[in-house]
């Protein structure tokens, strides 16, 4: 029986400063690039990850990405590679990195995630690195761990795991959590929160004004910020899915993804104030 997802199953988990916290103690996420043209989903979940605590936060992408990125940041770093290796190299530093957002679809973004899975980091993975993947699951789930997250959508999630939407979405997402052999975010005006070990949640409180494009890129960037910071990941998972779609009911009409970083601080306030 899945539980319902509130603040009151993980709020005690969020991970908050104290006096002796530097920015390396508070996490460190990375967010990989697409190219020139397609940097703009890394830097909305970067930017997100940035507002929900992450003490350091890198974009890595290709050196023809480097200076676009870099022009339109300021507290979010970046780094380039040029082969899976170096991204595997730069990744060794970070606690989580999330990869998919406008990566490309292409035989890179398979390698990209086979190199990070050779790291120690926890992997939100999201949109083109779920969709390059379609017919061949089996393949990216030898890149996964239990510490990882998958974040499709119905589509991608249907690429990925042909046909088990036919069960309802609540046992879908339960037996993919299962198969995948790490978590599962299926998203939608009820997003289902799943567990490898069986655990699920429904999140209640989902917002129509999140039908705009990025938002799934700040997610993924709120999952990741919370689990470079050490959350459990079922917790972080369920924490980020329901602070994003606080975010959007606390702007309403108008909203676009650009705007929902900027609301994290007031969900996290009113959340620590209880």
């Amino acid at each position: 029986m899945a539980e319902t997802n509130d603040p009151s199953l993980w709020r005690d988990r969020l991970p908050w400063p104290d006096a002796a916290s530097h920015k390396h103690s508070r996490g460190r996420l990375g967010v990989v690039s697409g190219g020139p043209l397609n940097t703009g989903a890394a830097r909305l979940a970067a930017r997100a990850g940035l507002r929900v605590g992450a003490g350091l936060v890198k974009v890595l992408c290709p050196p023809a990405a480097a200076s676009i990125v870099a022009g339109a940041m300021e507290a979010v770093m970046v780094e380039v590679f040029t082969s899976p290796e170096s991204l595997e190299g730069l990744a060794e530093a970070m606690d989580a990195v999330v990869i998919g957002p406008a990566a490309g679809l292409n035989e890179a973004t398979v390698q990209n995630l086979a190199a990070l899975a050779r790291t120690g980091a926890a992997l939100v993975v999201d949109a083109d690195a779920l969709t390059i993947f379609k017919g061949r699951g089996v393949d990216l789930f030898a890149s996964l761990d239990r510490d990882d997250v998958l974040t499709p959508h119905e589509g991608e999630f249907e690429r990925v795991f042909p046909g088990l939407l036919a069960k309802g979405r609540e046992a879908a997402a339960a037996t993919a959590a299962r198969l995948a052999g790490a978590h599962i975010v299926l998203k939608g005006a009820e997003t289902i929160i799943a567990a490898p070990d069986g655990r699920t949640r429904i999140n209640p409180n989902g917002s129509p004004w999140l039908a705009t494009a990025g938002s799934g890129d700040v997610l993924a960037g709120l999952i990741g910020g919370l689990a470079a910071q050490g959350m459990p990941t079922f917790e972080a998972a369920s924490a980020a899915v329901w602070m994003h779609a606080d975010a959007a009911e606390r702007f309403g009409p108008g909203l676009i993804a650009e705007d929902l970083p900027g609301i994290i601080p007031a969900v996290l306030k009113a959340l620590r104030d209880g």
